[in-house]
């Protein structure tokens, strides 16, 4: 086994340039709209169509946010829900976010792995945008997940309030997937 070494992620420097991470987001609407943009700006920057950010839900402050990085690190983990949670849980030194009140804005609807980690990190709320099927439109497989997501997350005290601007997310998905976007699998194909 060869090590190389830490590992360390760092945002990219263009979202502290292009986004307001000082913002406070007091509506769903507000929320989505930032994970959207930073969706579509990753897009720009050579990175995946999907964007989230943790909110700390009385303040609506942006605790962190996260793009898809998959590609750019040669990382399958990095989709934008895990970026957000790992960059949210790194400044609150927790490994939870239920040592406050937290919520997960993710522009896509989770795929089955960002499902598992909304389960496990301690978030009270989920809010979406565009739907698993809209991004299996495109291409992306996001795998087995149960049909009755929703309650299941429910059951564990996690509010889901979904399709929140869905049209806009969805665009973000279809400009990248008429672009020729890369579209990878965990079989290893990256193609699109």
């Amino acid at each position: 086994m060869s090590n190389t070494g830490p590992i360390v992620w760092e945002l990219p420097p263009w979202i502290g340039e292009e986004l307001d991470l000082g913002a406070r987001l007091a509506s769903d609407d507000a929320k989505m709209r930032f994970a959207i943009d930073l969706a579509a700006r990753n897009v720009a920057h050579g990175g995946g169509p999907f964007g989230a950010l943790i909110v700390e839900s009385s303040s609506g402050s942006i605790l962190s946010v996260g793009a898809n990085w998959v590609m750019r690190e040669h990382c399958s983990l990095l989709h934008a829900e895990i970026a957000a949670i790992v960059f949210g849980q790194h400044a609150l030194r927790s490994h939870t976010f239920a040592v406050g009140d937290y919520e997960l804005i993710a522009s896509s609807e989770p795929c089955v792995q960002c499902l598992g980690a909304t389960v496990w990190c301690g978030v009270r709320r989920l809010v979406t945008g565009a739907t698993v099927e809209e991004a299996e439109r495109i291409g992306f497989d996001e795998g087995p997940r149960s049909p009755n997501w929703r309650a299941e997350l429910a059951a564990r005290g996690i509010e889901t309030v979904t399709g929140v601007l869905s049209s806009e997310a969805k665009r973000v998905l279809v400009d990248y997937g008429e672009r020729g976007g890369v579209i990878y699998d965990a079989r290893g194909s990256a193609g699109g």
